[in-house]
C-alpha cells in the first residue's frame, strides 16, 4: 500500500459504512430481536429468523426492518471511516517498520493482528453509542413490553430519555462488551480478508487477467464475505451479551458481558449464547461483501494503491 492522503483512506471507509447498513440493516433488526426475546427467562418467542421477519413485515411493515437505521447509518459510516482509515494507515506504519522499509504485499499476522485490533477498539466508542440506540429502537414494537407512552419516536429521543434516566454515561452502557467485540472480531475479520484476497489473486490473477476489474470483485465478493462470517462465527456471544446489557430495563443490571453469558447459558444453553446466529450468518456475508468490494472501488476510484 502505497504513500497516499491519509484523509482519502478514512473517506473510502466511510462510503463503505453506508453499503454496509444498506445492504445488512435489516438482517441485522432480526438478529437484535431474536437476541433480546429468545434469551429472557419466559421462553422463546420467535421460532427462527424467517418467523421473526414475517412477525416484523405482518405488524410494522418494511420499515420496522429498518427500524433504527438513522443512528445505524450515522454510527457505521463513521465507525467504518474510522476503522477501515486506521486499519490501513497502522498497518502500512508497521509493515515498512518491520520490513525495513520495504513495502510488501505478503499478508503478516504481526501486523495484520495488532492494526485491526487498534482500529476495532477505537471504534467501539462510537459504536458503542450508537449501537445502544438502535438496539432500543429496534426492540420496541413487535413484541415490545413498553406501552406507546413510553416508545422513543427517534434516535434523538431515545437518546435524551436514556441520558436523563441513566446519566450521559448511560450511553456508553456497554461499552466494554462492544470494546472486546470489536478488537477480537475485526482481528479475525482482516485476517480471513488479506489471506482469502492473497491467495485468490496469487491463483487467479494470471489466468483471468483480461478481466481484471470483474475478478477484483469477485475477490472483493469472496474475502469480504467470508471476513464477515468468520468475525460473526467468533464473537456472536459477546454481541448477545452486548444485545441484552444495552437494552436491560434495570439500569442496576449487571454490565459484565461473562456474567450475561453465564446466566443465558444456565437458562437456554449454548443455542441461548448463539441466538440471532441464522440472520447474522445471513448478513454477514452480503453486508460484508459489499464493505470491502465498495471500500476497494472507493480507494480505486480515489488514487489509493492496494496491491
Amino acid at each position: 500500500m502505497g504513500e497516499t492522503a491519509p484523509y482519502k483512506e478514512y473517506l473510502a471507509g466511510l462510503i463503505a459504512g453506508v453499503a454496509t447498513v444498506v445492504i445488512g440493516h435489516p438482517f441485522d433488526t432480526v438478529k437484535v430481536k431474536l437476541q433480546k426475546y429468545n434469551t429472557e427467562a419466559h421462553g422463546i418467542k420467535y421460532r427462527n429468523g424467517l418467523h421473526c421477519t414475517a412477525k416484523i413485515l405482518q405488524t410494522e411493515g418494511v420499515k420496522g426492518l429498518y427500524r433504527g437505521a438513522t443512528s445505524s447509518f450515522v454510527g457505521v459510516a463513521f465507525e467504518s471511516s474510522i476503522l477501515f482509515g486506521v486499519y490501513s494507515q497502522t498497518k502500512q506504519s508497521l509493515q515498512l517498520r518491520l520490513q525495513g522499509g520495504v513495502d510488501s504485499d505478503v499478508p503478516m499476522p504481526r501486523v495484520i493482528i495488532p492494526s485491526a485490533a487498534y482500529g476495532g477498539a477505537i471504534i467501539s466508542f462510537v459504536l458503542c453509542p450508537s449501537e445502544l440506540l438502535k438496539c432500543r429502537m429496534q426492540v420496541q414494537g413487535t413484541g415490545s413490553s413498553l406501552p406507546s407512552s413510553r416508545r422513543y419516536t427517534g434516535p434523538l429521543d431515545c437518546a435524551l430519555h436514556t441520558m436523563k434516566n441513566d446519566g450521559v454515561s448511560g450511553i456508553f452502557r456497554g461499552g466494554l462488551t462492544t470494546l472486546l467485540r470489536e478488537s477480537i472480531g475485526n482481528a479475525v475479520f482482516f485476517s480471513v480478508y488479506e489471506y482469502v484476497r492473497y491467495y485468490m489473486h496469487l491463483q487467479l490473477k494470471s489466468s483471468l487477467s483480461d478481466n481484471s476489474n470483474l475478478l477484483d470483485m469477485g475477490i472483493g465478493i469472496m474475502s469480504g464475505g467470508l471476513g464477515g462470517v468468520a468475525f460473526w462465527s467468533a464473537v456472536l456471544p459477546l454481541d448477545v451479551a452486548k444485545t441484552i446489557i444495552q437494552t436491560a430495563p434495570d439500569k442496576s443490571s449487571t454490565r459484565n458481558p461473562f456474567r450475561v453469558l453465564d446466566s443465558i447459558y444456565r437458562r437456554a444453553g449454548i443455542r441461548g449464547c448463539y441466538a440471532g446466529l441464522g440472520p447474522t450468518i445471513v448478513r454477514a456475508f452480503p453486508a460484508n461483501a459489499a464493505a470491502i468490494v465498495t471500500w476497494e472501488l472507493a480507494m480505486k476510484m480515489l488514487g489509493i494503491r492496494h496491491d
